[in-house]
C-alpha cells in the first residue's frame, strides 16, 4: 500500500510557484501576471498552478514523474492494475476503452440507456452495436440496468462479440451487483467495459453500492468530478486484468486526449484522490447519517415524495436524491420552481428532479430543505396544470442499427417533419440532456411511440443535443444516394 497521505502533483505544482519562477513559456497568463483585472481576483490563486510540461512537472502522455506517482496512487487506491488520469471527462475514457477493444465490423453488446459517448466510441471504432433491452423500475419510471436474460440469450447465440459494454450505476445512482454478471461474459473470454461515471466513491463500501472493480470488470471509467471534489472534467480510467491491453488504452488515450492537459485539472484529481483515501470509517458514518436526517425531514412535506426503487434487488447510492411532486407537477415544472429559489438541480425528467448530495457532511442541508419547502408552497398556490408522461420507447428486445456505421456513408441525410419521419431511418442523433441517453440515434429506425415521446418531452421543456434543424420540429433522415 502506497502512502496515500501524499499528493505529488498538488505539492510539486506549490513548490514549483513558492520558488518564484520565471516563466518563459506558456501559458500566455504568466501565472496570472497577465490577465484581466475584472476577473483576476477570482483566478489568480488557480492560474498559480496552472502550469505546463516543463522540468520537474512531468508529462501526462509520457509520465515519470509527479503525474506519474499521483495516477500510481490512484491506482493503488483502487486496486487497479494501471489507472489514467483523463482531462476531458469520462467521455474520452469511454472512447479510448472502446477503441482499445473493439475491431471494426466486430459485434459489441451495449445496454440501450448508456451514455452518448459510448455510442460515438462505437461509430468511430466502426463496431456493431447490439442493444441490450433495460429493466424499467415501476417506482422510479426510468431503465436502471441491463435486462439479465437477454444479456446471456445475446452471448449464447450472436458470433463475433468483441466486449460488453455497460452503464452502472444510472445517471439516478441506482446499480446492481456485477460480479456474477462479469463472470459469466469472461466465461466467453469476452471483456466487460463498465461506464461507472457516477460511482467514484463506490470503493468504501456499504451503504453504498458495489464497485465495478471489485466485482471483476476489465475496464472502469469514473468521474471524479461528479461525486468527489475533483473540477469538472476530472476523471480515471481503469485497467485490470489481461483482457484488455493497457498500451492500447494508453495509446488511443494519447491520440484523444490534449497535448496541454490542464494542470489545476490534473492536480484536482491528485487531491480528489487523496480527500477518498483520507475518510475514516467514522467520517463516512457521518456523511450516511447526515443524508438519512436529509431524507426524514423531506418525507415531512405534504408535497413532495422521497423515490425509490420498488425492486429490493437494486442497490441506490445514498447521494443521489431523487423527488417528485405528489401534485402532479412534471419533473422539469419542480425544477422551475425550485430554480426561482435559488435551488439548480442535477437533473430533471418528466417524472422525478435529481439532487446530488456532496460526500461530506451537509452543512447547507437545512438552508437546502427550506428552499424546497418554499417552492412546492408556492406551487400549491399557483395550481399549475399537471401533465403525466409515458416512459422512453426504448426496444423490448435485442436490437441493431438499421443501417450499420460502416454503410451510412452510402446515404445523404436530409430534413424531414418530425411528424413525417415514423419508419425512416435517424441521420442524427436525438439527446435529451441530461442524462446525455439518446432517444435516436443514427442509424435507428424512428418509430411513432419515439415521435411522441419526443414532442411530449419538447411540450414540457427538456432540453435537447441535436441539430438546429429539430428546433424547428425537423429531423435529418437517411435516403439512399441515387446512381
Amino acid at each position: 500500500m502506497l502512502d496515500q497521505n501524499k499528493t505529488p502533483l498538488f505539492s510539486g505544482l506549490k513548490s514549483h510557484w513558492e520558488a518564484s519562477p520565471f516563466s518563459g513559456h506558456v501559458p500566455g497568463h504568466k501565472f496570472g501576471a497577465v490577465f484581466p483585472e475584472e476577473a483576476r481576483g477570482y483566478f489568480k490563486d488557480i492560474l498559480k498552478l496552472d502550469a505546463t510540461e516543463i522540468s520537474g512537472l512531468d508529462d501526462l502522455h509520457d509520465p515519470g514523474g509527479i503525474i506519474d506517482e499521483a495516477q500510481r496512487l490512484a491506482s493503488d487506491l483502487y486496486g487497479s492494475d494501471e489507472t489514467f488520469f483523463l482531462v476531458n471527462g469520462s467521455t474520452v475514457g469511454n472512447l479510448a476503452m472502446i477503441l482499445a477493444t473493439c475491431k471494426r465490423g466486430s459485434k459489441v453488446l451495449v445496454q440501450r440507456n448508456c451514455h452518448k459517448s459510448v455510442l460515438n466510441g462505437l461509430e468511430l471504432a466502426g463496431a456493431d452495436p447490439v442493444f441490450l433491452p433495460c429493466e424499467v423500475d415501476d417506482n422510479l419510471g426510468v431503465a436502471v440496468s441491463v435486462d439479465l436474460p437477454y444479456l446471456y440469450k445475446a452471448l449464447e447465440t450472436i458470433e463475433g462479440i468483441t466486449a460488453v459494454v455497460l452503464t452502472n450505476p444510472n445517471y439516478y445512482g441506482v446499480a446492481i451487483d456485477l460480479e456474477d454478471i462479469v463472470q459469466a461474459v469472461h466465461s466467453y473470454n469476452i471483456p466487460v467495459l463498465v461506464d461507472e461515471a457516477h460511482g467514484a466513491h463506490f470503493l468504501l463500501g456499504a451503504p453504498f453500492p458495489k464497485s465495478a472493480l471489485s466485482s471483476g470488470a476489465d475496464v472502469v471509467i469514473h468521474s471524479a468530478h461528479k461525486t468527489l471534489p475533483a473540477m469538472t472534467m476530472g476523471s480515471w480510467l481503469h485497467v485490470q486484468g489481461e483482457k484488455v491491453r493497457k498500451e492500447r488504452v494508453s495509446h488511443y488515450l494519447k491520440m484523444l486526449q490534449s497535448s496541454s492537459p490542464s494542470y489545476p485539472l490534473m492536480a484536482s484529481l491528485d487531491m480528489a484522490r487523496y480527500y477518498l483515501a483520507s475518510l475514516s470509517q467514522q467520517e463516512k458514518q457521518a456523511i450516511v447519517d447526515d443524508i438519512k436526517s436529509i431524507e426524514h425531514e423531506l418525507k415531512k412535506v405534504r408535497e413532495i415524495e422521497v423515490v425509490t426503487p420498488s425492486n429490493s434487488r437494486l442497490l441506490v447510492d445514498p447521494l443521489k436524491l431523487t423527488l417528485r411532486s405528489t401534485n402532479g407537477l412534471s419533473g422539469f415544472e419542480l425544477s422551475t420552481l425550485l430554480e426561482k429559489e435559488g435551488l439548480f438541480v442535477e437533473l430533471a425528467d418528466p417524472k422525478n428532479i435529481l439532487i446530488v448530495l456532496p460526500l461530506a457532511v451537509n452543512e447547507k442541508k437545512h438552508d437546502m430543505i427550506e428552499r424546497i419547502v418554499r417552492a412546492v408552497s408556492k406551487e400549491t398556490e399557483r395550481g399549475l396544470e399537471k401533465e403525466q408522461i409515458t416512459l422512453p420507447p426504448f426496444p423490448a428486445e435485442i436490437s441493431e442499427l438499421s443501417i450499420p456505421f460502416s454503410e451510412q456513408g452510402d446515404y445523404q441525410s436530409i430534413k424531414c417533419p418530425i411528424e413525417e419521419a415514423i419508419g425512416e431511418i435517424a441521420a442524427e442523433a436525438i439527446v435529451p440532456y441530461p442524462p446525455g441517453i439518446p432517444l435516436l440515434f443514427n442509424g435507428e429506425k424512428i418509430t411513432s411511440s419515439t415521435v411522441e415521446y419526443i414532442k411530449a418531452l419538447q411540450h414540457i421543456g427538456a432540453r435537447f443535443q441535436a441539430s438546429e434543424a429539430f428546433k424547428s420540429n425537423y429531423i435529418y433522415i437517411y435516403k439512399k444516394i441515387k446512381e
